[in-house]
């Protein structure tokens, strides 16, 4: 196994002091320029790497970002990964990258796993509801020397910044807008509502509901996992009472595409027997073949950039005590397709 080159290898091969080479590689500027280019141009010749945990150490600072996610196999979460890169990178950050699958204990591993390696903080989408009730989960948050900051998925914690779209304007307005298509018994695909994005989203509906003068009916609301399975699954309850609904708002585009399915395997037309509005705006929902389907736009590439903006605040705060909570709420916006735009049908004289 080749051996790895020192610092007492390069202070060897140019005669100088081992404290000099360490300075000069960290562009001490008490080092003359002519020394400091030297030893590097050197160390790039020896194949020197800098040990990055002895940095980390020295300076307090290690230059990498934990973010965690429920999952990177959807295009909300990659988005939102890819906003943070963008913004991170070119500050000399790097990403490390955590998914949890919506398991509990997998994401406590996964915080302790990031703080072991030092991260200089942690942005994180969160899988348990009732997180903040993890004995290990408080200790992070009361040492506070780590920034965290929530995006999408959080919970409300005194001094833990957030950053997440307006989940009930975005669940209102896409009721409306079924409302607006002549709907009137209008069923709600949601996810578990222990979660505030989804509370919000299903309290937006309801609101929507009442406003405009229709009956809440509890039995056309339906908790179901994000999968496509689940999706026909419920959509196949809901088709079976006595009186079906004309509409479906999920909070989900997966679920969305599940009720799809089902609703064409009845042989039901859509939008003219049923309408369908999802969540998300993953590809997909504008590349069906024949339906392009209604959903929210989360703009996850932005949400993804303004956490690391955050995040970038915070880790230059030098007085935790000055720290306030930042909580940043986008505003969302419907995009109308042809899964919930009903023909227009002229009133004949």
């Amino acid at each position: 196994m080749r051996k790895k080159t020192t610092i007492y290898d390069i202070a060897k091969e140019l005669n100088i002091t081992a404290s000099t080479v360490s300075r000069a590689l960290n562009d001490n500027p008490k080092i003359r320029k002519a020394t400091r280019e030297l030893v590097q141009r050197t160390a790039l010749e020896m194949n020197y790497e800098q040990n990055k945990v002895a940095l980390a150490l020295k300076s307090g600072k290690s230059n990498n970002v934990g973010v965690i996610v429920p999952r990177i196999d959807n295009n909300f979460f990659s988005s939102v990964i890819r906003g943070i890169e963008e913004e991170l990178y070119p500050k000399g950050y790097h990403v490390i990258i955590c998914q949890t699958h919506d398991l509990d204990d997998l994401e406590v591993n996964n915080i302790h796993s990031l703080l072991n390696v030092q991260v200089d903080g942690i942005l994180m989408s969160i899988s348990n509801a009732e997180l903040e009730k993890n004995e290990s989960f408080n200790k992070l948050i009361k040492n506070k020397k780590t920034p965290l900051i929530f995006f999408d998925r959080k919970i409300d914690i005194d001094g833990i910044s957030s950053v997440t779209i307006d989940d009930f304007k975005a669940g209102y307005d896409t009721t409306q807008h079924l409302i607006n298509q002549g709907c009137k018994r209008i069923a709600h695909l949601s996810n578990n509502r222990l979660f505030e994005i989804y509370k919000n989203r299903y309290l937006g509906y309801k609101q929507a509901l009442i406003d405009n003068g229709l009956n809440f009916d509890e039995d056309l609301v339906i908790e179901t996992e994000s999968k496509v399975i689940e999706g026909r699954k419920s959509t196949s309850l809901l088709l079976d009472l006595e009186i079906p609904p004309d509409a479906i708002f999920s909070s989900s585009d997966f679920v969305a595409l599940g009720a799809f399915q089902e609703i064409k395997s009845r042989g039901l037309k859509i939008p003219e027997d049923i309408c369908i509005a999802g969540f998300s705006n993953e590809p997909f929902t504008r590349f069906m073949e024949f339906t392009t389907i209604t959903t929210i736009n989360q703009f996850p590439i932005e949400m993804g950039r303004i956490a690391a903006q955050v995040f970038l605040e915070e880790v230059n705060i030098t007085n935790v005590k000055n720290k306030k909570n930042k909580n940043v709420v986008l505003t969302p916006e419907l995009i109308i397709r042809k899964s919930s735009s009903k023909p227009f049908i002229p009133i004949k004289s």
